[in-house]
């Protein structure tokens, strides 16, 4: 898949358009000038969403009511498809060749791989980042996974209402499992969903971690469910079941659900020691990238084709040793835009593609270099 062009329309301070090469993009200019802005849009048009906020209708420029960001995806030498992602206030518009269609139809259409400072937080903050991550693969190699997701939330909410208003109420044990007991159904079986998607892409992550274009620790996920040492992980369905049931008291206590994937963990680990809290500085930053690697290597391997790799201020958390192993890495496979504030970066690894000046939101190729090995199409 290869992003031909994007345009911006009321978004941040964007205006205009950006031609794309196949290979490594560069995006240079001083700070608060919009690099960053310019891979938003890119994610924003790949995956529907933001990587800088929850809220999409942020992203529209201050005082307007409409953003809209368009771009034109090449998925083979015959296919091309014009993509649009309208924002009006808190609706989220998504068309495909002018037609409108749902989130589960565009999900598929082009993907986007982040990683910048944000992105750290997988490696170094809490189980929810983590989660986050392992769903965010999940989801951008079968997209209806987002669904299950959703639903899974919606039925915890309902759950956590039920449970809060029965301990205000004084509902009876018996009463109380009589009313969670259908939500408790629908409970197990999108937990066994999420349960059994997340063990087979830390299995398939972990088998493409093992190739490692940096040379240095051995990276190993460890998928940890809350219900280990509770019975046989083997079947998840009746173990999860079966807690619930067991659980009733303690969960009327806490006013909460306590059972299920939303209490997991995704343990990283460096040559067998927590890379959370044994790991420098340094090496979070290498291993975050080779986790976003393995996840690219993931959707590859599935789709046959790549999917966009976007690095946003790259050069402050690498090396130039370590990017230029990086760019040798990605050559022939992925399509790669990057911003960088610095012309030291144009310099070194500028001839490997092409680079574009960003003022103000805008953007002017300063040229444009043949991507050589294979097109990111096959």
């Amino acid at each position: 898949m290869l992003l031909e062009h994007i345009s911006a329309e009321k978004l941040r301070n964007l205006g205009g358009r950006i031609g794309l090469g196949p290979g490594l993009n560069i995006l240079v200019g001083e700070n608060g000038q919009g690099k960053t802005n310019w891979l938003e849009a890119i994610f924003i048009l790949a995956n529907a969403r933001s990587f800088k906020t929850a809220k999409l209708n942020e992203a529209v420029r201050f005082g307007e009511d409409l953003g809209v960001v368009r771009g034109r995806v090449r998925r083979s030498e015959e296919i091309r498809r014009e993509l649009q992602v309208a924002i009006d206030r808190n609706i989220k518009i998504l068309s495909v060749n002018g037609k409108r269609i749902s989130s589960s139809d565009y999900l598929g259409e082009l993907h986007a791989v982040m990683f910048n400072s944000e992105t750290l937080q997988i490696v170094r903050g809490g189980p929810e980042e983590r989660r986050k991550y392992l769903d965010e693969c999940i989801a951008g190699v079968h997209p209806p996974y987002v669904r299950t997701l959703g639903d899974h939330t919606r039925v915890l909410k309902q759950r956590n209402s039920l449970l809060q208003n029965a301990r205000d109420k004084e509902f009876s044990l018996e009463r109380i499992a009589e009313l969670l007991e259908p939500w408790n159904e629908q409970l197990t079986i999108l937990s066994e969903k999420i349960h059994r998607a997340r063990i087979r892409m830390v299995e398939r992550l972990n088998q493409n971690l093992e190739d490692d274009p940096f040379g240095s620790e051995k990276i190993f996920l460890r998928y940890a469910s809350s219900l280990e040492g509770k019975g046989d992980l083997a079947d998840y369905k009746a173990l999860i079941s079966e807690r619930l049931r067991l659980r009733v008291q303690a969960e009327l206590a806490a006013g909460y659900s306590l059972i299920g994937p939303h209490r997991d963990e995704l343990e990283i680990t460096a040559d067998g020691r927590e890379l959370r809290k044994f790991g420098s500085s340094g090496q979070q930053r290498s291993a975050m990238l080779r986790l976003q690697l393995a996840n690219i290597a993931v959707f590859q391997s599935i789709h046959n084709e790549f999917p966009l790799f976007l690095l946003d201020d790259i050069d402050a958390e690498l090396d130039y040793r370590r990017i230029g192993r990086l760019f040798e890495y990605l050559e022939g496979k992925t399509q790669t835009v990057i911003t960088t504030s610095k012309e030291s970066m144009v310099s070194q690894f500028g001839t490997k593609g092409a680079v574009m000046d960003v003022v103000s939101g805008r953007s002017a190729a300063r040229h444009k270099m043949a991507a050589s090995g294979p097109s990111p199409l096959t």
